[in-house]
């Protein structure tokens, strides 16, 4: 490592410096009268400023009800202040690793590495500073090895600052310990607060974090050197998830943890880490697109078994409820008793979607268009209260309604080669869901379910725990492990945002954990929406997005509607590419894919997972070009989508391979297309192409286009 890896003087100041395998990136670490800072570079540019590192805790173990009051003879019992250096350890790694799901066949993983031991000699503890800087950027995270003197400790607060030294523009949700399904904002630092008041709407479970921020947050220096800068956390296990204070004066971001009641962040007992920190930096949006850091800072997975974790395209009876058109609860009923209430001899309401004769439909629909799962919700007891009440045993997640039955419909969708997909929204209450996980679970092995979609609408029982907190944050884990047990795959919604940890629990397949198609028919989704979304969300893990409405205006359903999907038809075929969905969904009813099976075509043939992966190109907020091989074939497919600007855009096909010649199929918006006044025009054609062909799209205003691509042999 010699050159590479090397500690310097500067400034009068003993520091650490770490450079980035191809040098690109340089760390610097130093103590600063005790208080621990870094620093990080690009090209010898200053990408962020001396930023102080450190831990606030709680004097004891024992907190007491909704927190203590800090004091300052309080700071003796943090982590942040008064250390010396009192070892450094250098390491460097350069592998590659296979995915279970993933994006490319295989990822890089290359990094050096620096930790430095910290020593706090008023206390007589330690702490490790750990940092890995690639070649897209940095990650730091914070090491506790068991000792003498910290042996238990409950944290106040995380404040690792990231402080920048311009103000950039960002593409950001509001901060909230329960929900990220907001719309996203684009302004600068600098107007993050003056926006913030107005840049949510309500959710069924929020608690809002004034001036502060989610992330994965995008970045942008503008200019004529433009850099982009994204910050996420990754491996966030037995810890509660981040959010980030802004300090709009001086640029400055610092982590701002999710609490329990009592406000106490982590209970903590050594040997144990904080999670990953991550900064990926590059002058190019296409490679923060294309970064894989956040999951290299996961372990590998434990699991003796994956070869149950597959790749699913399905459907699902939930859309028409989604839009109004049908319900969930199967009666009138307005006060039910799980185990008590005989559901047989209560009045139906007539609109229950999960019976019988519709699940069929649906069925035979999925199985003559190739899809391999048919996700049903409200199927189960207890529908008629499950939301709004506090009431912690609502679902049993193992007795259906009298009109499912579960095991005739399971028998008739194997006959299909159909895999129905279990539903379970727990309503928030995830001790009653841990207590019946086996039995359900269980259930699902007994009927042949292999993936189960889960929900937490609503405040989480424990009373006073926040969807982010540390304890549900272990909830989800423990569900994830309980699963693999018999061999499920889980999908959840409602749930904390992905940080890669998916190389470590590869069962977990996808998640909601942020706005998805569903708010189409709630508050809207703006144009931009989806040309953000994988620069934030999508950066540590797949979401379920649930694309595919083709019928986008409601008034179809519902005379002088005035809601509608925001998107044309041709995006919403784009998105199957653009947003990487190894479980992937065809949203909208059958009805509406029987009108445009030729633009159906498309859905049909799309992979769920891939070999390669390339961003042809991008821009947050913007548009987004991408183009994906599929799994074990020579196939590509090419997704683009456009904001609420129309867009000409020349696909260069100089990424396939050369000396072969491709059948392409081209899906795009119609010369008179708009997503408000004509979202249905299309105009699909094929044409033959070589890696030298170029083809000119024009996207319609938030419209798209997709390319399906066959080798000609």
């Amino acid at each position: 490592m010699g050159a590479v890896l090397f500690s310097m003087m500067f400034a009068g100041v003993h520091a650490q410096t770490l450079q980035s395998p191809d040098g690109k990136f340089e760390m610097n670490f130093q103590l600063k009268q005790g208080i621990p800072y870094y620093n990080l570079k690009y090209n010898g540019a200053v990408v962020v400023e001396d930023s102080k590192l450190g831990l606030r805790l709680f004097k004891d173990t024992a907190i007491k009800f909704a927190s203590e009051i800090a004091k300052p003879e309080d700071a003796k019992f943090d982590l942040n202040n008064g250390f010396t250096k009192k070892a450094e350890n250098r390491n460097s790694k350069n592998e590659s690793w296979q995915p279970v799901l993933g994006e490319k066949k295989s990822y890089v993983n290359h990094y050096n590495e620096l930790a430095v031991t910290l020593h706090q000699n008023a206390t007589d503890r330690d702490m490790v500073v750990k940092f890995r800087l690639f070649n897209d950027g940095l990650g730091f995270r914070y090491e506790f090895p068991e000792q003498k003197n910290l042996n238990y400790f409950v944290i106040r607060e995380e404040d690792s600052e990231i402080d920048f030294p311009t103000d950039m523009k960002a593409w950001w949700i509001a901060a909230d310990y329960d929900s990220q399904e907001y719309q996203p904002q684009t302004t600068k630092i600098s107007e993050i607060p003056a926006r913030w008041p107005n840049s949510f709407d309500s959710n069924a479970s929020q608690q809002m974090v004034q001036n502060a921020v989610q992330s994965p947050l995008m970045l942008k220096k503008e200019g004529k050197d433009p850099l982009y800068v994204n910050l996420g956390e990754a491996a966030v296990l037995d810890y509660p998830a981040s959010n980030l204070e802004v300090d709009a004066v001086n640029f400055k971001f610092k982590t701002h943890l999710t609490p329990d009641r009592q406000g106490a962040k982590g209970y903590m007992q050594t040997s144990t880490v904080s999670p990953w920190r991550t900064i990926i930096v590059s002058p190019k949006a296409e490679e923060v697109l294309a970064s894989k850091m956040m999951f290299n800072l996961n372990e590998p997975t434990k699991y003796k078994d994956t070869s149950y974790i597959h790749p699913t395209k399905y459907m699902g009876v939930w859309w028409e409820m989604i839009i109004g058109k049908s319900q969930w609860a199967y009666s009138t009923a307005e006060n039910v008793h799980i185990g008590e209430t005989d559901f047989s001899k209560l009045t139906p309401n007539g609109k229950h979607a999960a019976n019988n004769t519709k699940v069929k439909e649906y069925i035979d629909f999925a199985a003559a268009n190739g899809f391999g799962g048919l996700l049903i919700e409200g199927w189960n007891v207890g529908w008629e209260d499950w939301f709004g009440h506090s009431k912690e045993f609502v679902f049993d997640f193992i007795t259906p309604y009298p009109d499912f039955d579960i095991k005739m419909l399971n028998d008739y969708a194997h006959s299909k080669g159909i895999k129905l997909i279990m539903h379970h929204e727990t309503s928030g209450s995830a001790t009653n869901y841990e207590r019946w996980a086996d039995k359900a679970f269980k259930l699902m092995n007994d009927y042949g379910y292999d993936a189960v979609k889960t929900g937490y609408v609503g405040d989480i029982i424990p009373r006073g725990e926040h969807h982010y907190s540390q304890w549900t944050i272990n909830h989800f884990y423990r569900i994830a492990q309980k699963a693999n047990e018999y061999k499920i795959m889980v999908n959840s919604h409602e749930s904390v945002r992905p940080g890669g940890e998916s190389r470590t629990y590869p069962n977990w397949i996808s998640a909601e954990a942020a706005r998805g198609t569903e708010f189409e028919a709630f508050a809207g989704n703006n144009p931009d929406h989806q040309t953000i979304l994988p620069f934030t969300r999508w950066m540590g893990g797949p979401m379920d997005y649930t694309p595919g409405i083709f019928q986008t205006k409601l008034d179809y359903y519902f005379p002088g509607d005035k809601r509608f999907v925001k998107t044309t038809l041709a995006k919403q075929l784009a998105l199957y590419v653009v947003m990487y969905m190894p479980l992937q969904m065809a949203a909208d009813l059958p009805e509406n894919y029987q009108k445009h099976m030729d633009a159906f075509q498309f859905i049909k043939d799309v992979a769920a997972d891939w070999d390669d992966t390339k961003i042809l190109s991008a821009e947050p907020g913007d548009y987004i070009i991408t183009a994906r091989k599929a799994k074990g074939t020579e196939n590509w497919f090419v997704g683009g989508i456009t904001d609420e600007n129309r867009r000409d855009y020349t696909v260069d096909f100089s990424f396939l391979d050369k000396g072969k010649k491709y059948e392409v199929t081209v899906y795009e918006d119609g010369k008179d297309a708009d997503y408000i006044n004509n979202p249905q025009s299309y105009h699909i054609y094929k044409k033959m192409v070589t890696s030298k062909s170029k083809i000119k799209i024009n996207m319609a205003r938030s419209g798209g286009f997709a390319i399906s691509i066959k080798v000609i042999k």
